[in-house]
């Protein structure tokens, strides 16, 4: 049975990694509403340091941190995440789930049937959706319509010469490429303003490189260039629409932490209303559903 949140809800960390230590803990340790109830690794030095600098404790059991919380945020590895999830979801945790969900359809699935039979709420942070400049732009697009076609091109240079990003040292990412990595973030803006995704043509392109063709359930079409391994000069992560009003690109957005505490508030709310929110657990289903789609096809060549 989902828990009931009291005037403050306490949410709980699974994950140490750099995306935890640099967005999820700061979020959670800042924002006034919530109460940070603690850090779970699988490294347990690694929670304990993080739960010092974080103001929080650090749990070796990862049921007792579901015990001690009415939610948890995930920033773990999606194959990770997914199983976590499903044990959250069964301890009546409303859940806060990065992206992607997981990378297999099976996983994904299991996650969102989970949430379903125990009635939690869930929300996949996907920044896009939840940083205010393109929060705003996303909804402005949507109800706006009349959209022809759209562009978009993510060229991360992780990979890139010369790169010293933390998260370079990702497994799943060195695996998934840009493809698992930064699809979801084009995807999660395509889908509410073009529609869903009705047909996909796929093709390599260099390193983790994927050339997307999507046709939409609008009639619109869009394409999508995606990669981690672009050189530093080129990198640049952008969204163009085409359509009755002329061209609209979206906006900028500054970080990620202020839009991860936009997300926690949605989940609050989607817990307190009972009314799921439209980056639910299903919609994380349906973004591993487009992109396995994508990777089968791309490797058919």
């Amino acid at each position: 049975m989902a828990k009931q949140l009291g005037a403050k809800p306490r949410i709980g960390l699974l994950g140490t990694g750099p995306w935890a230590a640099r967005t999820h803990a700061p979020a959670l340790a800042g924002h006034p509403g919530v109460e940070f109830s603690g850090v779970w690794g699988r490294r347990p030095e690694a929670a304990a340091e993080l739960a010092v600098a974080s103001g929080t404790r650090a749990y070796e059991d990862v049921d007792a941190l579901f015990d001690a919380s009415d939610a948890v945020a995930l920033a773990l590895p999606p194959d990770v995440q997914a199983p976590l999830a499903v044990r959250a979801a069964a301890a009546g945790c409303h859940v806060l789930l990065d992206k992607p969900v997981a990378t297999t359809v099976a996983l994904a699935r299991e996650v969102t049937e989970a949430v379903e039979a125990a009635g939690v709420a869930s929300v996949v942070f996907c920044t896009l959706r939840f940083a205010e400049p393109t929060a705003r732009w996303i909804d402005e697009q949507a109800a706006a319509g009349g959209w022809f076609l759209g562009e978009a091109h993510w060229l991360g240079s992780l990979y890139g010469p010369g790169s010293t990003s933390a998260y370079a040292a990702s497994p799943w990412r060195r695996e998934k490429g840009g493809l698992w990595d930064v699809g979801p973030h084009v995807l999660s803006v395509y889908l509410p303003v073009l529609g869903d995704v009705t047909a996909i043509t796929a093709a390599p392109g260099p390193d983790d490189t994927h050339h997307l063709v999507l046709r939409h359930s609008s009639g619109a079409s869009s394409t999508a260039t995606l990669t981690l391994s672009a050189p530093p000069e080129a990198a640049e992560a952008a969204l163009t629409l085409h359509g009755t009003r002329g061209r609209a690109r979206m906006p900028r957005w500054d970080g990620a932490v202020g839009a991860f505490g936009a997300a926690v508030d949605a989940l609050v709310t989607a817990a307190r209303t009972c009314t799921p929110h439209p980056c639910d657990a299903r919609f994380g289903l349906r973004l591993t559903e487009i992109l396995t789609e994508a990777e089968r096809r791309a490797a058919r060549g």
